[in-house]
């Protein structure tokens, strides 16, 4: 389960004003206006009910393809991954026919669980309930489970620094929903923690509901479950501190060990033999030993001597040491040049929230870059290269393009056609082989010899030399040439296109869409009336 959860998906549903419930008695008013201008500024839209059409044309009529469960077709309640029309990816958790027979109490769960909102969840944006159809809808999660990172991962483990930020991130979702009176969590395992597509962890918002209204609470090994659980077949805000302690254990050892097997190595001071071999020694024990104490306290027989979600957190934050040095380093310094030593104590503490590593770099995933969303108006090659991002296609039509859009952009005397041109046009011929040859550097140093003699003024160069700082990965020196070909050219769209690329890459992301939505409609007006391409 999880959702790519874009920028201009915060935009509030379009269609709460269309879908109409399938079930007229339900009656429920949407979150308060504080509830959802929190949700807005988190990038979580508000929640709503979806009809079902929607839902089938966001996953292919609920094609076997888009399938995301763990088990595939044999889960007993599937979840597909679907793309709703113009914007973001979902995650949909179709149960069986039935699970939830009366429509209003399975309205009611979803509303008690819609309301949460919290950047440690994987959060619930809505629901359907039409005929004998119940279905969730949630943020989609792209980069896997903790089950597949841990146990199925191909090319590598997760480092220790990873770990103990699961368990820390994990605590804290718990804690908020126990905060929020949502303290019971189903089956908590570690297919239920998700990583989001900046490598961080989230907790899934379908185990803050049962998979049926008289179903079982716990779907996994018997030897996993609650004693209590086991007892009298209620789950409790102990049973859930019961089974984060099975996950503790798991991010130990890499392996899924029956907690009765993990406690009678802890009990003989084999925690070394509980570790993960595969992480070849990589791991602070004292750290481990921290996380081997607090699991042991977790898998307590009796519920009343484990600790509670607030326990969890105040003993896992001290944990979260793991910065990026060099900004670290850079930050000390500062802290030292203009603070006494009083306050170091805090900066100390502050840094941790401030310089982490971030998590897809530990994960060992590719950092997210949001594209700019769908623009209102059709997109040329150009916009649809734009649009995604693609600076290799970017690069091919600007080459294609060569300077046709220059024409009349220049007016020069005989007298300054004769003394300059002849070296400013050489320097603009060595910068155009570079920019063709991808030697991007020399290309921005030519350019800028053609640029800076002034004598010749082309809104080609300024975007050519922009789209050279975007791939030597310098956003605002390609914000700002575009923006100087937009002030030479100033209905030209490729200067505004160049513009939403480099606002993306400053991951200005509502700018870069408006951006984008002007260059589609300076380009859609000049098809309409004729004039020079983009």
């Amino acid at each position: 389960m999880g959702c790519i959860q874009s920028s201009f998906y915060a935009v509030t549903h379009p269609e709460k004003d269309r879908h109409h419930n399938q079930n007229p008695h339900l009656n429920h008013s949407p979150p308060s206006a504080a509830g959802a201008e929190s949700a807005a500024a988190g990038g979580v839209p508000p929640f709503s009910d979806f009809s079902l059409s929607d839902l089938k044309a966001a996953t292919n009529n609920f094609s076997s393809d888009f399938i995301v469960s763990e088990s595939g077709e044999k889960a007993p309640n599937l979840v597909y991954k679907g793309r709703l029309q113009n914007r973001g990816w979902i995650a949909v958790k179709k149960f069986t026919k039935m699970a939830w027979p009366d429509p209003k109490q399975f309205a009611d769960e979803a509303w008690g669980v819609g309301k949460l909102r919290h950047p440690r969840l994987a959060n619930l944006i809505g629901y359907c309930c039409d005929g004998d159809e119940r279905l969730l809808v949630a943020e989609f999660m792209p980069n896997d489970t903790l089950a597949k990172h841990l146990f199925h991962w191909e090319n590598q483990t997760i480092e220790w620094a990873m770990r103990v930020r699961v368990a820390f991130y994990i605590a804290e979702a718990l804690d908020y929903c126990t905060t929020e009176g949502r303290p019971l969590y189903h089956d908590l395992n570690a297919y239920r923690v998700l990583f989001d597509e900046d490598g961080d962890p989230r907790l899934s918002c379908f185990g803050l509901m049962k998979n049926s209204r008289d179903g079982k609470s716990y779907s996994t090994n018997l030897a996993y479950t609650p004693p209590e659980y086991l007892r009298n077949g209620r789950v409790t805000p102990e049973s859930v501190i019961f089974s984060f302690g099975t996950v503790l254990l798991d991010l130990l050892s890499g392996k899924h060990i029956p907690p009765s097997h993990a406690l009678d190595m802890i009990r003989g001071k084999n925690i070394l033999l509980l570790m993960d071999s595969h992480l070849e020694g990589n791991f602070s024990t004292e750290e481990a030993t921290v996380v081997v104490e607090l699991a042991s306290r977790c898998l307590q027989y009796e519920p009343r001597e484990r600790p509670n979600s607030k326990d969890l957190v105040t003993t896992l934050v001290p944990l979260q040491t793991q910065p990026d040095v060099g900004s670290y380093l850079c930050f000390l310094r500062l802290m030292c040049m203009f603070f006494r030593s009083s306050i170091m104590v805090y900066a100390s503490f502050v840094y941790v929230y401030i310089f982490l590593v971030p998590s897809y770099a530990m994960l060992g995933i590719p950092k997210h870059e949001e594209a700019p969303p769908t623009p209102q108006h059709p997109l040329s090659p150009m916009g649809e290269a734009c649009s995604r991002m693609d600076l290799t296609a970017i690069h091919q039509i600007l080459v294609m393009t060569h300077y046709k859009d220059d024409e009349g952009t220049n007016e020069l005397s005989f007298q300054e056609w004769t003394q300059q041109m002849r070296d400013m046009l050489e320097a603009r011929k060595r910068g155009d082989l570079a920019f063709r040859d991808k030697d991007f550097k020399t290309a921005i140093d030519c350019y800028s010899q053609f640029i800076d003699v002034g004598t010749m003024v082309s809104p080609t160069v300024f975007a050519r030399r922009s789209l050279c700082h975007l791939l030597c990965d310098q956003p605002d020196a390609g914000l700002r040439d575009a923006m100087q070909a937009q002030n030479v050219y100033p209905d030209w769209p490729t200067a505004f296109y160049m513009q939403a690329v480099a606002l993306a890459k400053m991951d200005m992301h509502k700018d870069a869409a408006d951006m984008l939505n002007e260059a589609a409609g300076l380009e859609e007006k000049r098809q309409r009336v004729g004039g020079r391409g983009s």
